[in-house]
């Protein structure tokens, strides 16, 4: 133990830093553990969508929705969930709800707005339709 306080001292940035570093993954985590949002990789999507007949919503343009999403994706852009204009996805708030972007960092936003709006289950597709198509998985043009 002296060591350490021994390098606290010689190395005081040093050791601000790591506390810093420490201090922020920490509440990463608890934050992450107490959020009512989780995240889920294509395969826990799949086995949502097939099991327990999860609702995905895609919050990407309307351009970007046209040119492929997940097969039976609902359409309701961010700016919509921010208004709280939550179309007919407002009906299934005890079913599980996957929102869906691009590449997985905005779909948070939205995915929060439905938890704070009701909805039970909510769930982040980690890496979005970007991941999504990187592993191959079938996307659709149909509506």
């Amino acid at each position: 133990m002296q060591e350490y306080l021994d390098f606290a001292t010689r190395n005081p940035l040093l050791s601000a830093a790591w506390l810093g570093l420490a201090g922020t993954l920490i509440y990463t985590t608890v934050r992450a553990s107490l959020s009512p949002v989780k995240t889920v990789n294509n395969h826990g999507a799949t086995l949502l969508i097939n099991r327990e007949n999860a609702i995905v919503v895609d919050t990407r343009s309307q351009d970007e929705y046209a040119k492929g999403h997940l097969a039976g994706a609902q359409h309701l852009p961010a700016s919509q969930i921010q208004a709280n204009n939550l179309g007919a996805v407002e009906k299934h708030k005890d079913a599980p709800i996957i929102v869906v972007c691009e590449s997985g960092m905005t779909a948070g936003g939205a995915a929060r707005q439905l938890s704070k709006a009701g909805f039970k289950q909510v769930y982040v597709l980690s890496g979005g339709m970007a991941q999504w198509r990187a592993d191959n998985l079938p996307v659709t043009k149909k509506r």
